[in-house]
Order: structure tokens, then C-alpha cells, then sequence
């Protein structure tokens, strides 16, 4: 198959050359100085260390940043290195992002900061693990869990670690499962309304995800990008895991079908219609392609009968197993409970140069989820055979060499 690149359009070519030789700053591009954190006597932008560069590195050695490299993107079950992970995503969005935001002169570190942390409150096995962990919650307490939220409250709240409002508002608003042909930012924003925001989306779920958009125009990059970063990987990651043939027909034909098409023709379409706007825009025909696309991933890939069954038959009720028993021990205040020695010990240790922040008075329900959503698919498994070594639920993947 004879791959289709798009370029980008010569006019669009001449006014970014032109802009930068004349040193033209794009007037809607987020500044180092409007940063905002809830603590500003602190973490003050300087050469050394601008502002958002603070917040990149704040979220590279958070200690949960190395669990995004054993947490499942799409794939759960298999043993193999060439299948995606959700560390190398969360590095492909950054890229893609970067890539739009150096062409339309936004500001790389804040796009980078908001990329490499959206992530970081997934739960293990990928978008399965957050549809029951939010199951068990809303049980019990009637809130709903979604990652995009516990991402802003890994940063945010558990590690306290002083994060600019830019950068939590643009991981908050990052869900890429809600896609639009325009992301206008959203202005007006200060920590009282994005803890509004916060608390909706906890009582609201979807409903109040839906209506976000980020408020920098660096945020709304991210947003697209983390589609773009996925949609096509996914089909790679699909044809290894033997999901779908190398071959398969997908019908998107503007953006392509293969990931190197579509990263390329989505990026070229979003700076041939947003350079020089206060918005992203997708073209008519990009949109269009991309929605095609997700919902073609959705049916040939996403909703793949065999790995439902998997997920639906035993990860589940190994969710809820886990969250019973972890439940049980922090109502009981059992301080020899697993929880208590790998999860709240070790959230107080982190915290010990930060904030005086009584994590252990949290509702139990919170730490038990806070606990679940941090572990790694082996974390998972091994603490699962760890305290139910009888159970009937096994885990088996498949390996290198099956076929």
C-alpha cells in the first residue's frame, strides 16, 4: 500500500518563516510568568528553572512516574516488549504535541508538563481497570473515578507537590475519548472554579468530563494529541497482539489508516487550520476521518470479544476482591495491612519535605482507591495472589512464542 503524506500549505509555510524571522510571538501562546500554583511563594519561574520546566521535573520524579512503564495502554495478557505500554504513550503524546505546538510557537514546556503527566493516575489494565474501579466507588460512596481526575489528584493532592494550575487544568481536561473539530480554551480560570470542576467531575462522571476544555491553547494540543498518539498506535499494537491482519481494511482515507499517516496528515491539518487562531481546528475532512477512525478502532479492536471476556470474567472480580479485603482493613485500622505497609507508609514518606497533609484520616473508601489505581498489572497480580492464594482467578498470558 502506497502510504499518502500531506504537506503543509505554502502559505501556511511563509507566514511561520516570515513570523520567526521577524521574531513574531504568538499573542495567545502561555507565558512563564502567568503561572499560577496554589503555594506562589514557592516554585517561582527563574532562568535556571522556568516555571513549567519546574512542573515537567516535579512529575518526572514523582516516584508513581516509573509505574506508567508496566501499566497496560490497550493490551493486557501478553509478554511482549513491542506491544505499547502506558509509558511509552504518554512520551508519544508529548512528541506529537510538541511537534503542533513548536510549529503554531506555543510553549513546549508547558505542553510538555501537561503530556507527561496526564496519565499518571491510570488505574492497571488500561481503560477496563477504570470502568471497575469506578464501578466498586460509586457503590459505595456514589462518586465516580475517572483517571483524568485522579491524575490532577495524584499531583495535586496525594503528593501535594505545588503543581501550576495551567498544568493540572490541562491534564484534568485531557480525556481524549471526547473528541471536537474545535478546542477553544476557556478563559477566565483560577484554582476556586478548577476545584469546582474537580468536584463535578467526581460527583457527575462523564457528564461533567464532557463539558471540559482546557484553558490554555497548550492544554488543547495535548487534548488532540493524546488521540493522535493513540489511534493509529493502537492498530499496530492490534496486528502484534493478533487482533487484527496487517492488511486490514479501515476506511478513514483523508487522515490514512496507517499510525505514520495519521500522525503526519492530523498534524499538518491541525496547524493548516489553526495558525495564527486563538483555537485548534480540525478540518471538516480530518474530523470527519477521525471519528471514523475511533469508531472503527472501537469495533474491530476495543470491544474484541476474547479480551472482554478476559477483563469481564476475571480482572473484575479480582477488582472487587482486592477492594473488599483492602476496605476491611483500613475501616479496621490495621497498620499490618498490605495497604497500610506499601501504600500509606510510603504516601507519608513521600510527603515528609512537603506538607504535614494527615493522608491517613482520608475516607477509606479514597485510600482504598488511591491504593488500586497506583499498582502496575504485576502489582496487581502479585498482590492479589499474595492475599487470596486459593482464588480461581488466574492470570495467564500469552508469551513470545505462542502463535
Amino acid at each position: 500500500m502506497q502510504l499518502k503524506y500531506h504537506q503543509l500549505e505554502e502559505d501556511v509555510c511563509r507566514q511561520i518563516e516570515d513570523d520567526r524571522e521577524r521574531k513574531i510571538c504568538n499573542p495567545y501562546r502561555a507565558s512563564d510568568d502567568g503561572a499560577v500554583r496554589r503555594d506562589m511563594g514557592k516554585d517561582k519561574s527563574n532562568i535556571l528553572r522556568p516555571a513549567y520546566v519546574r512542573d515537567i521535573e516535579k512529575i518526572l520524579h514523582l516516584p508513581l512516574y516509573n509505574r506508567y512503564n508496566d501499566k497496560t495502554q490497550v493490551f493486557s495478557f501478553f509478554h511482549n516488549d513491542d506491544i505499547t505500554r502506558r509509558g511509552l504513550h504518554v512520551q508519544l503524546v508529548s512528541r506529537i504535541a510538541r511537534n503542533i505546538g513548536r510549529l503554531l510557537g506555543l510553549n513546549l514546556d508547558l505542553i510538555e508538563a501537561i503530556a507527561l503527566g496526564h496519565d499518571i493516575g491510570h488505574t492497571p489494565f488500561g481503560h477496563a481497570g477504570e470502568r471497575f474501579l469506578s464501578e466498586l466507588l460509586h457503590k459505595e460512596t456514589g462518586r465516580f473515578f475517572n483517571h483524568n481526575v485522579h491524575s490532577v489528584r495524584v499531583l495535586d493532592v496525594i503528593y501535594r507537590r505545588n503543581i501550576s494550575l495551567q498544568v493540572l487544568d490541562g491534564i484534568l481536561c485531557h480525556n481524549g475519548e471526547f473528541e471536537l473539530d474545535r478546542y477553544k480554551p476557556v478563559a477566565g480560570l483560577d484554582f476556586g472554579k478548577y476545584d469546582e470542576n474537580v468536584e463535578a467531575c467526581y460527583t457527575k462522571g462523564k457528564e461533567a468530563i464532557e463539558r471540559l476544555v482546557p484553558s490554555t491553547l497548550e492544554g488543547c494540543v495535548v487534548r488532540i494529541s493524546d488521540i493522535i498518539a493513540y489511534i493509529g498506535k493502537d492498530r499496530q499494537d492490534a496486528v502484534i497482539a493478533k487482533i487484527i491482519d496487517e492488511d486490514f481494511a479501515f476506511t478513514s482515507d483523508y487522515i490514512g489508516s496507517k499510525n505514520a499517516e495519521m500522525i503526519n496528515n492530523l498534524i499538518v491539518d491541525i496547524v493548516n487550520h489553526s495558525y495564527g487562531k486563538d483555537y485548534i481546528q480540525l478540518s471538516e475532512e480530518a474530523f470527519r476521518d477521525l471519528r471514523t477512525a475511533k469508531n472503527e478502532n472501537y469495533k474491530h479492536i476495543y470491544r474484541n470479544e476474547e479480551l472482554e471476556e478476559l477483563y469481564n470474567g476475571t480482572i473484575r472480580p479480582m477488582f472487587e476482591e482486592l477492594y473488599y479485603k483492602l476496605l476491611a482493613d483500613v475501616k479496621k485500622g490495621d497498620e499490618s495491612s498490605v495497604i497500610y505497609k506499601h501504600h500509606i507508609a510510603y504516601v507519608e514518606s513521600n510527603l515528609r519535605f512537603y506538607t504535614d497533609y494527615a493522608y491517613r484520616e482520608e475516607e477509606p473508601n479514597q485510600i482504598v482507591v488511591d491504593y488500586i489505581a497506583s499498582m502496575t498489572d504485576d502489582y496487581f497480580i502479585q498482590l492479589h495472589k499474595y492475599l487470596f492464594p486459593d482464588s480461581k482467578y488466574v492470570i495467564e498470558y500469552k508469551s513470545y512464542f505462542e502463535d
